[in-house]
């Protein structure tokens, strides 16, 4: 059988037809899944989906209706996907429930330090041998509190760093979690945690309880001089209202490696286009502000175990077994 892989980078290539090596032909495309290339899909029973695909009910029908029966998606977060259109087309969706959370918050502190230490300012200015220090300041962070929105896998890994600084640690999350507690977080309520981090980080899924979580007040509520780091999904932020409030001078630095209006964007080299998200271009003008390309989990480690998971939960769907990663058909409680 041949596998059909929309969206796969120049490095991914390699690896990902070493995972299915001796089980299954892949084809690799780079452009990613949408409606324009749905209709690519036809004849295939399994395609492989990237994060930034999107697969609402036209796409879904679309490729139904071109024979596609299994959705192997190479990432953790699904919210791309319109399940319940998925079931009801009889569509089987599965995505990566586990890889390294190290990379993303490793990634997540590279952000972090960037804009705390000016990095990528310093590094412009002595390209054109100016190495003035003006501007450059930035703070210590041992002593300084942060705030951990998200304490999972990936929360407690960001959070065991943060330790290592010498931080003071504030969490929020549904449940707290005991590694966390005993590396001497406090869980707080959201409202207290923005008020009095000095550093904060998002780790929490997009879903719809979480759409917009740093909203207008909630960022209003921040420390004029606070840095916030989201690594996770963009759309936990309100950009416009995070425009509004950098616009006003506020916040030391902002990191962002993942930008709300981002499919049709990240992943693609438009540097000979005009790009018309006007939030955006002004989002990047700020010089305390670093966007990077939603590569946080970019690490050979982290890639080589989405696509490892990915080429088992096809191997489990021809064999007809279910795993956890299985989203549609529903895996029972």
């Amino acid at each position: 059988m041949e596998i059909l892989a929309f969206g796969v980078q120049a490095d991914e290539k390699p690896l990902i037809e070493a995972a299915f090596a001796g089980h299954h032909e892949v084809r690799c495309l780079s452009v990613f899944l949408s409606e324009d290339t749905a209709p690519i899909a036809a004849g295939y029973e399994i395609i492989s989906t990237s994060v930034n695909a999107s697969l609402d009910h036209r796409v879904l029908q679309t490729l139904a209706a071109g024979g596609t029966q299994m959705i192997a998606q190479r990432s953790t977060g699904f919210n791309n996907i319109d399940l319940e259109v998925a079931e009801r087309l009889g569509l089987t969706v599965a995505r990566v429930s586990y890889y390294s959370p190290y990379s993303v918050a490793e990634f997540a502190w590279t952000l972090a330090t960037a804009v705390n230490r000016r990095i990528v300012r310093a590094s412009n200015r002595t390209r054109d041998f100016d190495f003035r220090l003006d501007g450059l300041m930035g703070r210590d962070l041992r002593g300084r509190t942060v705030g951990v929105l998200g304490t999972g896998k990936i929360g407690e890994a960001f959070t065991r760093i943060a330790h290592g600084f010498g931080m003071n640690l504030l969490g929020w999350d549904v449940a707290e979690n005991p590694a966390c507690v005993e590396l001497g977080m406090e869980y707080v309520e959201k409202e207290r945690l923005l008020a009095e981090a000095d550093l904060i980080s998002l780790h929490v899924p997009l879903l719809p309880a979480t759409r917009h979580l740093l909203d207008a007040t909630a960022l209003r509520s921040m420390k004029d001089d606070a840095i916030l780091v989201n690594s996770s999904r963009g759309g936990l932020i309100d950009t416009e209202a995070l425009v509004a409030e950098l616009r006003a001078g506020r916040f030391a630095g902002v990191g962002l490696d993942v930008y709300e209006a981002e499919a049709g964007l990240f992943f693609l080299d438009k540097s000979l286009e005009v790009v018309e998200d006007d939030t955006l271009a002004r989002l990047v003008t700020f010089p305390n502000v670093v966007v990077t390309s939603h590569q946080a989990y970019y690490t050979e480690d982290a890639v080589g175990q989405i696509i490892d998971t990915t080429a088992r939960n096809v191997l489990d769907y021809t064999a007809g077994r279910r795993s956890e990663n299985v989203l549609v058909p529903r895996v029972p409680g």
